[in-house]
């Protein structure tokens, strides 16, 4: 039987038709799998009409709510390939990600007006895009240039459009940030994807029926996977277009949610808001959280609440599952991610390629494989071929594992800082830094934060004569950056250590500027 994503909504539709599929929580709307399917078709039936093909790519820049999924499963159908975009980028750096993946259609939320603006009317001729199509989520006309979502969707018909992929054909690309400054398109197929569910679904405790709450942004893959797994195994997704810690309490106690994903961030701030005491929260089963370990002390106070936490390591190369610590062992292995899910295989080599023994204390690069890895990079033929070698994912962490085979991650080969779940690479940081003319050169390394797990720090070397200031860098990289990539520390230095060949020496600068942050 060949596969195509799209397809598992139609068939949960025959199967389920009246159960609730879809609750957006701050809009309260309601969507059965039936309405869910039909709006699906008509998205299809417009991007099919408005000339998109399959194999062409159709990007999103939507704030969480049912018009991602629909699109999702529209654009899975008709065999075009869905391009979600991190809607905290700034216009630059979503040109870019634009013109690289090729995409001929953009869905965006009128809440963004301005930064497509700035695309549409600005670098229109350096893209492919022949329809910008606009969801209206206040008062306010569309431009000339740009079609009403609900007005060219409404008017379709909601019959089943014809399916254009299967098996291998791609799904959707990711884009993450790279080491050398510029996002990778991380490409899945159809039949990744499945096997992504069937490992998800095999590993963790999923039922029929479960309600998943859907706060954290649908464009990454920690989101948007469980938004297409519910389909799959017949659950409910509870929207939440903003995450509010609050608030979203207040939700799990109204649709009895029964798991959902947090970062470890998260899970602090959950346990110091007053809405805590004040709601019921007793559907929970579990959460699931990765990016860091979870301390014994965190884990028992959740344990008090009657929540289990599953710790997660993944990747959005990995299509998301890699390996998982499950709750009866999250205490006895402390700091460990678990071992590797099911469908997946992992080995950690040294620096020769050879596999390191269990229970070895050697340190050494993770590797994982499975029917979930990704496919390519797009258009990045040479990262490929590094990242992906003989069947095995080389994913650039440095890990340990023990005799029982519980994997510790010790160090991250590529540099990367995980601040509050969110990556972010300080090559890409340090090029905009290195482009303001007050600086000379910079570094930016990870130091601990009780807040956000860990934040960027910039090493600044001014220019002859500037005086920079850490508010006036601040400034200019919000200019340039997503907030969210924005060091919130800065330090002046004289100069900064390298070696004879001129290699940049960040463990001298981490043992200079240990942290943590005052935050």
């Amino acid at each position: 039987m060949k596969t195509n994503i799209g397809l598992f909504l139609k068939k949960r539709a025959e199967i389920c038709p009246n159960r609730e599929a879809v609750v957006e929580y701050e809009r309260d709307r309601r969507f059965t799998f039936a309405e869910l399917n039909a709006r699906s078709n008509r998205v299809a039936n417009a991007l099919l009409e408005a000339g998109i093909k399959p194999g062409d790519r159709v990007a999103t820049l939507l704030k969480n709510g049912v018009e991602f999924i629909e699109t999702y499963f529209a654009v899975a159908k008709i065999g075009a390939v869905f391009v979600p975009l991190n809607w905290r980028l700034v216009a630059a750096e979503l040109s870019y990600i634009l013109g690289d993946s090729g995409a001929r259609a953009l869905v965006y939320d009128s809440d963004f007006d301005d930064t497509v603006n700035k695309l549409a009317e600005g670098e229109a001729d350096a893209l492919d895009v022949i329809l910008w199509l606009r969801r209206e989520n206040a008062d306010g006309g569309a431009p000339a240039w740009a079609t009403d979502y609900e007005q060219l969707t409404g008017g379709m018909c909601a019959d089943e459009p014809p399916v254009g992929a299967w098996d291998d054909d791609n799904l959707f690309i990711m884009y993450t940030s790279g080491t050398t400054g510029r996002p990778k398109g991380v490409v899945h197929s159809h039949e990744g994807m499945l096997w992504s569910q069937l490992t998800s679904m095999s590993t963790s405790d999923m039922r029929d029926g479960d309600r998943w709450l859907l706060a954290m942004p649908m464009f990454h893959v920690g989101t948007m996977s469980p938004a297409s797994l519910l389909v799959h195994r017949g659950g409910g997704g509870v929207i939440m277009r903003e995450l509010d810690i609050g608030e979203m309490f207040r939700c799990i106690e109204q649709e009895k949610v029964t798991i959902f994903m947090a970062v470890p961030a998260m899970l602090q701030f959950m346990l110091v808001v007053p809405e805590r005491k004040e709601c019921d929260i007793s559907s929970v089963r579990w959460i699931a959280t990765g990016a860091a370990p979870v301390p014994v002390s965190l884990l028992r106070e959740y344990e008090t609440l009657g929540i289990r936490i599953c710790q997660a390591y993944g990747l959005t190369e990995s299509c998301g599952p890699g390996t998982l610590l499950l709750p009866e062992d999250a205490e006895a292995k402390v700091g460990s991610c678990g071992k590797p899910q099911m469908h997946t295989e992992i080995k950690i080599v040294d620096g020769e390629g050879n596999t390191i023994p269990m229970g070895s204390e050697e340190a050494g690069e993770l590797l994982i494989t499975g029917r979930h890895m990704m496919k390519e990079y797009w258009n990045k033929p040479e990262a490929t071929a590094e990242t992906l070698r003989d069947g095995w994912l080389y994913t650039g962490d440095i890990c340990t594992w023990d005799a029982d085979g519980f994997v510790t991650v010790c160090d991250r080969k590529k540099d990367m800082i995980i601040s509050g779940g969110e990556n972010i690479y300080p090559a890409e940081l340090e090029n905009v830094l290195a482009a303001c003319p007050d600086v000379q050169e910079a570094a930016v390394i990870g130091v601990a934060s009780q807040k956000w797990g860990e934040t960027p720090l910039a090493l600044v070397v001014p220019a002859p004569d500037a005086k920079p200031t850490a508010e006036s860098l601040k400034a200019y990289c919000k200019e340039n950056l997503a907030s969210y990539k924005v060091p919130q520390l800065f330090e002046l230095v004289d100069a900064l250590p390298r070696n004879p060949s001129g290699k940049l020496l960040k463990p001298e600068l981490r043992e200079r500027f240990p942290g943590p942050a005052p935050f």
